[in-house]
């Protein structure tokens, strides 16, 4: 099971990395042609969301690999899991694709469980 853990902790880290990263380093306006919902929101808030998941997908990684306070890594899974509800719900007010929902609700079940696995295995 902690070989488990560590895939899909791997896996939830490369997802977010992309994402966050994306959305710290794109210029905004080459992100609203990419993701319609950067539309709703300033560019602050839409670095500030991205840089939340780069930290998120390090917080997944670094804690436990290093053995420095490990207690970081479930609480940067349940952050992600934080980030992809309100994902789930600006999607769904804004009438978004429904197609785009299932990779939210997979992201989300992924950090659930690694959130729920770190805090198995740290103890």
């Amino acid at each position: 099971m902690l070989i488990a853990t560590w895939i899909v902790s791997g896996l939830l880290a490369i997802a977010y990395l992309g994402s966050g990263g994306t959305k710290v380093l794109a210029p905004y306006d080459k992100l609203k042609q990419q993701q319609s919902w950067v539309e709703d929101f300033s560019p602050r808030a839409v670095k500030t969301i991205g840089a939340l998941e780069v930290l998120g997908a390090i917080g997944l990684i670094l804690p436990p690999l290093l053995n420095i306070l490990p207690v970081l890594a479930p609480t940067a899974a349940f952050g992600l899991v934080l980030v992809q509800l309100v994902a789930i719900i600006i999607h769904v007010r804004r009438h978004d694709d429904p197609k785009r929902l299932p990779v939210n609700v997979i992201l989300l079940a992924m950090a659930l469980f690694v959130a729920l696995s770190w805090s198995f295995w740290i103890r």
